[in-house]
């Protein structure tokens, strides 16, 4: 039987002479082992200011590190081992390494402990696997040169690993957000918007977006005040729909102001850090879902004046003014509570997300203020069917009230002609159909110009959330915008094409006139 004694010392580099005395009764013979060193592979470095930080272990700060991946030759047991005057901490991940998730793919590490602060690393390592070693500090913010060793039973290939950087990502100091699919203005603006900066020293896109945001809310409290005027009118009220276009005039004004406010809310707080956590949070949770419920019920609210137009167009003679308005009276109390159910998930996932940067415990000449930041950003954490719901929520809001548009714009060309083919035999019902078509081209060209302008708010709302917008900012600022167009059109696209409206407008407009003194 073979034995394997092992002598060594209780301090790290201590040398010295030493005895051993065997009692035994049979014979004992001792031999030295000699286990030559195969440094296989060596490689110089330098931590310095430009390399990398991260939160070591998620609880020391802004250390610099090195990363670099390790492909080996043989399966077999390794050792990797530094020298260098910095205290040196290794690790050995498989595969990848996120310096925002430090424990993730995690095999092994060593801090130096009884190695003279130096780290050494014992691990069996396989052919055909990428492995990553990470070289960091003990404390943060040091600096300095250090070698890397590796032993091991052959050759190694060893190269530079760069971490994936990637814009999902909000967060630090292990506590972070992976953002799903969707861009908010958020998103788009966060990167332009600098804090503790007045308007005026802010970029260019903040100061054409501020003035965008006035004159959108300018143009839509116009269109809201004609609409008004118009519908106002007892000749208007006649039927549902002149009470639908009222409250689709009010909405969109609702809609335009929450748009407004939206903006504001999201420079004024970014600009301003000191916000207290209360207001942010409420902004969160109520500011957006108030809006898609007004944006969303200004889509229904005109599906209803179609679906309207084309009952009157079916029934004809006998078509129910009285009940037409009773329907529309109940439709508009009950549609937003109804549009709001829809979405009701949103106001239990959305939350606040808040981290923040670690006390500079290096630079002590420097304030808590200065070396303490706080980032805060509004999120919505779905489960992957959470999320599949909520794409359909939008696909629904979005093409359901242009569906309705679209065949109710048919339905009245189609039948229209069909009750005047009837009475007027003369033509043949295609010449009807053409008739029809250039007396009501305005039912199917509005819905199409509603949903041609709120395709990209579709569009945004389902791109993943890694998209660099500052490389595209003008697209996706611009998109945004152009999705709240249409609350500012319903005068043009309502009013001015009908020859009944216009009346009642005119009429409206000259009353009121009159009774304004000179």
């Amino acid at each position: 039987m073979v034995y394997v004694l092992v002598v060594t010392t209780f301090d790290s580099k201590e040398t010295g002479k030493f005895l051993i005395a065997v009692l035994s009764e049979n014979k004992v013979t001792l031999e030295r082992l000699s286990t030559p060193v195969n440094i296989q592979f060596n490689y110089s470095s330098e931590l310095t200011n430009d390399n990398p930080t991260y939160y070591r272990d998620c609880q020391v700060p802004q250390c610099h590190y090195e990363s670099l991946q390790i492909y080996v030759n043989t399966t077999g047991l390794y050792v990797l081992w530094s020298e260098n005057n910095i205290n040196a901490y290794g690790y050995i991940y498989k595969n990848d390494f996120n310096p925002l998730k430090p424990p993730e793919n995690l095999l092994l590490s060593h801090g130096g402990e009884c190695n003279d602060g130096q780290f050494k690393l014992i691990i069996d390592l396989e052919i055909n696997t990428r492995y990553i070693l990470v070289i960091t500090t003990r404390d943060p913010k040091i600096i300095g040169n250090f070698s890397i060793f590796i032993s091991g039973p052959n050759n190694v290939s060893l190269s530079p690993f760069s971490p994936k950087e990637s814009s999902c990502v909000i967060g630090d100091q292990c506590n972070i957000y992976i953002k799903g699919i969707g861009l908010t203005l958020d998103d788009i603006l966060r990167d332009e918007l600098q804090p503790n900066t007045v308007l005026n020293n802010q970029s260019f896109s903040i100061k054409l977006s501020a003035g965008l945001t006035i004159i959108m809310f300018v143009a839509g409290l116009i269109s809201t005040i004609l609409c008004f005027i118009t519908f106002q009118h007892k000749d208007s009220q006649q039927v549902g729909c002149g009470m639908y276009l009222l409250a689709s005039s009010i909405t969109s004004l609702l809609t335009i102001s929450m748009f407004i406010i939206k903006f504001w809310f999201v420079v004024l707080t970014h600009i301003n850090e000191s916000t207290s956590l209360s207001i942010l949070r409420g902004g969160c949770v109520a500011i957006e879902p108030i809006l898609k419920n007004f944006l969303y019920l200004d889509g229904w609210l005109n599906a209803c004046v179609a679906v309207e137009r084309a009952v009157l167009i079916f029934k004809g003679v006998n078509f129910d003014k009285k009940k037409s308005k009773s329907i529309a009276r109940r439709t508009v109390f009950i549609l937003p509570l109804c549009i709001l159910c829809t979405f009701i998930h949103e106001l239990v996932f959305r939350r606040l997300f808040v981290y923040e940067t670690g006390l500079d415990m290096i630079n002590t000449n420097k304030t808590n203020e200065d070396t303490i930041k706080r980032y805060v950003s509004c999120i919505t954490r779905y489960s992957s069917s959470v999320q599949d719901y909520n794409t359909a929520v939008l696909f629904f809001h979005l093409v359901g009230p242009f569906i309705i548009n679209l065949f109710s714009a048919l339905f009245i060309i189609f039948g229209g002609a069909y009750q005047r083919s009837i009475i007027r035999t003369n033509q043949s019902f295609q010449e009807h159909v053409q008739e029809q078509f250039r007396e009501h081209k305005q039912l199917i060209i509005s819905p199409i110009v509603l949903l041609v302008l709120s395709v990209p708010r579709l569009i945004i709302s389902l791109l993943p959330g890694c998209v660099k917008t500052s490389e595209n900012l003008w697209l996706y600022l611009g998109a945004y915008f152009i999705s709240f167009t249409p609350p500012m059109l319903i005068f043009l696209i309502f009013v001015s094409p009908s020859e009944l409206y216009m009346k009642a407008f005119k009429q409206s407009f000259n009353r009121m006139r009159r009774r304004t003194p000179p």
